[in-house]
């Protein structure tokens, strides 16, 4: 099943049906999706779709070789070999260019580990031969950090030479909704929170049972579980000093987000080490750092509060790596009903309060807010904070939002603390115009719906973020 990822084959389609070399540079995280994008975009072109592994260079430079003689001919004789990666990459040079053919090399970043001079010699056949034929070239890598610095970056032999490149990142809650038809809106919702928006996780959980019965099947059992030991096993392709770094996710997901709560209770020295992981997880995506939406200059606010950018590394490190021991013994389902359950929708709380600065972000870009917002987030103080902001500080104008992830449907309450932490913004930034909006899971009492309409509240449910439409 492949869904959604529109704007991306969107991109390459583009890029396909232009008159000129193409080099398109795609990368994200492991388990985003890629191989299957391409796969997708390649289907009903001619194509030569290598993926580089962790063996030597020299059966890397064999396999590619087969492949691109594999393509011109027929048949491959044993153990055929260009005699170097130069004649491998010039010989795409004579590939038939009607219909244009793709050369896609798939984990790249393998290439680079096995072979640093590979970047250096695609760039003198690139600007030699390659950049004059009508061959599209695309780089696919995992390794995020690697792409950005070895491909991409400044310094980079390839820099300047890509003609396109896209971070791929993971489904967003309406996409990862189309993979649980037979779901309600909540359990759907829920299923994203738990496994986010990452295809491979997506497609591990199945909608004809309960999302416990999943988590108890897929996370939770030791033995069988196919998500078990998903985040040792890529934290440890990437990553040295495995245990340190464990400590620092655990701390956040624990709910420790300031810097000096992690540094503390992750036991990792001072705050400065603490600071230098953190980065790292950072570029990996897997950690992020928010600041209140109205601050100038984010990447020096102290108001900063890291998060589990990944839904599922969040699950993860809050349930399945303190329980591990108990889970080894196959107490899984005690785990399930001590831990995961009475505290599943506290979990899910922080997911939906991101869903809904997207959904807001949809709205700004549909056209569908009063005013253009500077900047879209979260707000906090020492006073109060809300979970949506949508603000244009020059304009004096804001959109304020609070989300209740609760059983109940949301009433009047709720909006009036919503005015009460507002007028706090309004004294501490000098806001002159205030919409505001409710996000809930259950619906509203008809009081709060009433004032809603003869106030011009703005109303959702997460049925309204799954179908923004």
């Amino acid at each position: 099943m492949f869904i959604d990822r529109k704007t991306e084959l969107g991109l390459l389609n583009q890029r396909y049906q232009s008159a000129q070399a193409e080099l398109v540079v795609l990368y994200g995280r492991r388990r985003v999706g890629k191989t299957e994008l391409l796969r997708a975009f390649c289907a009903d072109k001619p194509h030569i779709f290598f993926i580089a592994t962790l063996s030597s260079d020299a059966e890397q430079l064999a396999t590619f070789s087969q492949q691109i003689y594999g393509f011109l001919h027929a048949e491959v004789p044993p153990g055929f070999t260009y005699p170097s990666w130069e004649a491998a990459f010039r010989a795409l040079a004579d590939l038939p260019m009607q219909p244009r053919p793709i050369v896609v090399l798939d984990e790249f970043t393998y290439l680079i580990s096995g072979n640093k001079a590979v970047p250096s010699i695609l760039q003198k056949v690139w600007d030699e031969k390659l950049k004059d034929t009508q061959l599209m070239l695309v780089l696919c890598g995992s390794y995020i950090g690697i792409m950005e610095t070895e491909v991409l970056g400044y310094q980079a032999p390839l820099y300047g030479r890509r003609t396109a490149s896209a971070l791929l990142r993971p489904l967003d809650l309406p996409s990862a909704a189309l993979f649980y038809p037979h779901y309600s809106a909540e359990d759907q919702f829920t299923a994203w929170a738990v496994v986010g928006g990452m295809p491979f996780y997506l497609r591990t959980f199945q909608d004809s049972q309960s999302i416990f019965a999943n988590i108890r099947q897929h996370i939770l059992d030791a033995h069988t579980g196919t998500l078990f030991n998903e985040p040792r096993l890529l934290l440890m392709e990437e990553l040295r000093e495995l245990r340190n770094y464990f400590s620092i996710l655990r701390a956040i997901a624990q709910g420790r987000t300031r810097l000096n709560e992690i540094t503390q209770a992750a036991g990792v020295g001072d705050v400065n080490t603490a600071a230098r992981y953190l980065d790292i997880l950072q570029q990996m995506r897997l950690v992020t750092r928010r600041v209140p939406a109205t601050e100038p200059q984010p990447e020096k606010s102290k108001k900063g509060l890291y998060q589990i950018e990944d839904h599922f590394l969040r699950f993860w490190f809050r349930y399945v790596h303190p329980n591990q021991s108990s889970l080894d013994l196959g107490l899984a389902d005690a785990v399930l009903t001590q831990r995961v359950q009475p505290d599943l929708d506290h979990f899910a709380a922080a997911a939906f309060e991101e869903a809904a600065v997207t959904f807001t972000g949809r709205l700004a870009q549909a056209s569908q807010l009063d005013f253009l917002p500077e900047r879209i987030g979260g707000w906090w103080h020492r006073k109060a904070e809300m979970d949506v902001l949508a603000v244009n500080l020059s304009e004096r104008t804001a959109l304020v939002g609070e989300c209740k992830w609760t059983i109940h449907p949301v009433g009047t309450r709720v909006l009036d603390e919503l005015k009460q932490k507002a007028q706090i913004f309004q004294q501490e930034h000098g806001i002159e115009k205030l919409q505001y909006a409710l996000f809930t899971r259950r619906g509203f009492t008809p009081e709060l719906e009433e004032a809603a309409k003869a106030e011009g509240v703005r109303l959702f449910t997460v049925e309204s973020l799954i179908n923004p439409g």
